[in-house]
């Protein structure tokens, strides 16, 4: 049985992840209003992969007799002065998810909850990926800034594509 103080971390972390979503979505449709549709498509994406995590949370916490409670998730920024602001906030929130889990992990090994803390194994790997392909974007921004090139890479970064991993092979 899950318990409780590890329940309320992953109830607490299941909410961040659905603002992540939000956050991401948010950021997506800045992007679309500014005729960035490859940058646009990217985070529609990442926003795919964050209520993936969530709901992988929220399916743990029910196997392991725990109870999810959905909090409320706030409004996110709506607004960034420029391409590469978003981006880099993008890259920011990722690196506090990052602490999140790590947080995590460590509540659960202070706990002797081994099945959690590897379950949550799956999540710190996950965040390596996250923060590099935030941080390859934000990279390869500072690189083209925003003349003409950005064009081309908003062309690049469209081409990613989320599906969903079928059950039992995440």
């Amino acid at each position: 049985m899950l318990h409780k103080d590890m329940e309320k971390a992953l109830n607490d972390q299941i909410k961040w992840e659905l603002w992540s979503g939000y956050l991401y979505l948010s950021m997506s449709s800045w992007f679309a209003s500014k005729g960035l549709s490859g940058f646009a498509s990217w985070m529609k994406n990442q926003a795919g992969e964050e209520l993936f995590h969530a709901t992988k949370m929220f399916d743990y916490v029910n196997e392991r007799g725990g109870r999810v409670v959905l909090q409320t998730v706030e409004a996110p920024p709506s607004q960034w002065k420029s391409p590469r602001e978003a981006l880099a906030a993008g890259l920011a929130h990722e690196g506090e998810v990052t602490s999140r889990i790590n947080n995590l992990v460590n509540l659960a090994v202070k706990l002797k909850d081994h099945a959690t803390a590897g379950f949550l194994q799956w999540f710190v790997t996950e965040q390596v990926e996250e923060e590099a392909s935030f941080g390859d974007v934000v990279n390869k921004m500072d690189l083209v800034g925003d003349g003409g090139a950005l064009y081309m890479l908003d062309k690049e970064v469209g081409a990613r594509v989320f599906s969903w991993p079928a059950a039992g092979t995440e």
